[in-house]
């Protein structure tokens, strides 16, 4: 722990979390400047900011609970910089546990030294900097071939982001769906709530249970999975 929480980790997450509250200043004055040319009022921005907040607040539960099982293992440092913020906790753990196995050692037990921790924040933080990299050099790419697109046929460009989320999030969902009862109990559970809430929202006109509908979704979801998983 004495390597976990050094002085020089801690300095790296304030530089994380320094970056992040920039990003976000930046991100929140671009909309404003570029909003009545996208015909947003000031209403329509105020209902996406605290739809995306509202949206946070499920997965930021349930990373905080990942979170706070790893802090005896990683320190705090390391967990805000990786499972907190930017990290993934499947591949996190994955990678850890592989890193100490390669030198012979286990995670939390004696054999899990300084040295030990050091090579397997090494490899849990490679991950992640090949996850920024690719975004890095990507982005760009895929910027020019969406404006090459609309040239050629506008409506394509507004068919496939929408395709394209439907198609990724269906992949995470059913792929969880093999794996035991209990993630087919959260997944039906979610889908249950998402669908009362969208569909009272259209039949009463009550826009405030869209902006809450992927929030309410995931804890009922945690709700409903944790008293299965203990009866």
């Amino acid at each position: 722990m004495a390597v976990a929480n050094s002085p020089v980790l801690w300095a790296a997450v304030a530089g994380i979390f320094a970056v992040i509250i920039v990003q976000s200043a930046i991100y929140i004055t671009a909309v404003r400047k570029v909003a009545p040319a996208a015909d947003l009022s000031r209403e329509d921005m105020k209902v996406s900011f605290r739809s995306g907040a509202v949206s946070a607040v499920g997965p930021s539960i349930a990373v905080c609970l990942v979170a706070i099982a790893l802090l005896a293992l990683f320190g705090t440092p390391a967990v805000l910089a990786r499972i907190g913020l930017i990290g993934s906790a499947a591949y996190d753990v994955s990678a850890a546990s592989i890193a100490a196995d390669s030198m012979g050692a286990k995670l939390g037990d004696d054999t899990y030294t300084q040295n030990v921790f050091v090579v397997a924040f090494f490899a849990m933080t490679i991950g992640g900097v090949m996850w920024m990299l690719s975004a890095l050099i990507l982005t760009p790419l895929l910027k020019r071939g969406d404006a090459k697109v609309r040239t050629v046929n506008p409506a394509l460009m507004t068919v496939v982001p929408s395709a394209a989320l439907l198609g990724a999030f269906a992949s995470l969902g059913f792929g969880e769906l093999t794996k035991s009862i209990f993630h087919v109990v959260a997944f039906a559970a979610s889908a249950v709530t998402m669908t009362v809430f969208l569909f009272l929202a259209k039949q009463f006109g009550k826009n405030w249970m869209r902006e809450w509908a992927l929030g309410v979704a995931i804890l009922v979801a945690l709700t409903v999975t944790y008293f299965t998983t203990t009866s």
